[in-house]
């Protein structure tokens, strides 16, 4: 009896001292279909592995609308998305504004909505933007969006299948600023830089942190009339899993904040441009800011 009772008691500290549940078990990690989905797919899975006892599955190349999906129906339990896509692509906001108000629409609606959480910004700003051949916005004297629309006419333009049907992609952004291309192609993250270098297409959408554009001569368009939201990058997944892993939200929220524009555009070089393993180099990342042993 005295032995039972020890156990019993053994096992109400435990549960005092650690919550109800314990950091055990599996989280399905998503990413999308892009370099920079990669490294940080590979970021969470070893961080969450070598602090934890929590083991992961990464699940690659989903498209925005199946992942966003998928986390809401339990096939995936955590991913990295952008303030902007959920703004726009999801809520369908037509107007722009501030990155803080951006992130305090999009993080109130889904949890109200969906009953998922939306952490901290990771602290990288991945907008779209649109960039042309050097030499056209020279000899054609364009440095903004409407100016393209001059001589859209006579260009081809190379987007990726997202891009072309997305609301914050191109339809809605011709219908603003009164574009309309020679031809609409699809290309993929890293062959559009490819094709507009070899003059298969001469205009196309990048992100603001895609390593590759450290390595071509390509002229940045101002979105003069703002029309891409801020698409900042945040963790998201449901209230569910945070309450059965009670340690997990303060553990991940150590990401918050440490992934600067620089600092992710320099990762995506890695793998993009001098072809290093994505999960070599979200190693190195975990290693530098002593994430993992």
């Amino acid at each position: 009896m005295k032995r039972a009772f020890l156990i019993i008691l053994l096992i109400i500290i435990c549960v005092m001292l650690y919550g109800c549940s314990a950091d055990t078990g599996e989280i399905i990690i998503g990413t999308k279909d892009f370099t920079e989905q990669y490294i940080l797919g590979n970021i969470l899975a070893l961080y969450i592995e070598a602090n934890t006892d929590i083991s992961t599955t990464v699940i690659r190349d989903l498209s925005s609308d199946v992942i966003f999906a998928g986390l809401r129906t339990g096939v995936v339990d955590l991913y990295v998305e952008y303030t902007g896509t959920i703004y726009s692509n999801y809520f369908a906001f037509a107007y722009t504004t501030a990155p803080e108000e951006v992130f305090h629409i999009t993080s109130g609606l889904i949890a109200e909505n969906y009953g998922l959480f939306m952490f901290k910004p990771l602290g990288f700003n991945n907008a779209y933007e649109l960039v042309i051949q050097r030499s056209i916005a020279y000899s054609h004297n364009i440095r903004t969006i409407s100016d393209l629309a001059a001589i859209s006419q006579d260009l081809v333009m190379g987007a990726s299948p997202e891009f072309i049907r997305r609301s914050d992609g191109l339809p809605n952004l011709k219908r603003l600023y009164e574009l309309e291309f020679k031809e609409e192609v699809l290309v993929d993250h890293m062959d559009r830089y490819r094709a507009i270098s070899e003059n298969e297409i001469q205009v196309t959408e990048v992100f603001t942190t895609d390593g590759a554009l450290l390595s071509y001569n390509l002229f940045v368009l101002e979105d003069d009339k703002n029309f891409f939201p801020p698409y900042q990058g945040v963790l998201l997944t449901r209230k569910e899993i945070l309450e059965s892993h009670p340690h997990l939200q303060s553990f991940l929220e150590v990401l918050s904040g440490l992934i600067s524009d620089t600092v992710m555009r320099n990762l995506n070089y890695r793998v993009d441009v001098l072809g290093e393993n994505p999960q070599i180099v979200a190693e190195s990342f975990l290693r530098d800011n002593n994430l993992i042993p």
